[in-house]
């Protein structure tokens, strides 16, 4: 072979430049507004919600609630315990419809705090 027909591999070169003014490296690559749902459902921790979730595969589970407090909440889950019943349930995001808060929520992105 000559050599030619392969090449060496190249890889991006980091450009990386000092943000503007007194801003931070986080506030220039995170974009203003953050009210993803996620982040909402943390702000209300420890509160009494139905979180209102269909499964469309499922013919034994099509649309089902949920009802408890909020544990936690990831990029991609809720975790929802039932006083009640003493279950635990993991919730994946992408099956769920909306929530109904059984209090004032706490909404908050970067501008202001409401609590509604």
């Amino acid at each position: 072979m000559n050599g030619n027909y392969y090449q060496n591999p190249t890889f991006p070169t980091n450009n990386y430049q000092t943000p503007p003014g007194n801003m931070s490296v986080s506030e220039v690559s995170m974009p203003m507004e953050q009210s993803y749902i996620e982040n909402i459902l943390r702000l209300n921790k420890g509160k009494k919600v139905k979180a209102y979730v269909s499964y469309p595969d499922s013919s034994a589970w099509q649309n089902k609630v949920y009802e408890g407090i909020i544990e936690e909440a990831g990029r991609d889950h809720l975790i929802i315990k039932d006083n009640v019943s003493g279950t635990w349930y993991l919730i994946r995001i992408i099956y769920l419809n909306y929530v109904e808060f059984m209090e004032p929520i706490i909404y908050s992105h970067a501008y202001s705090e409401k609590t509604y």
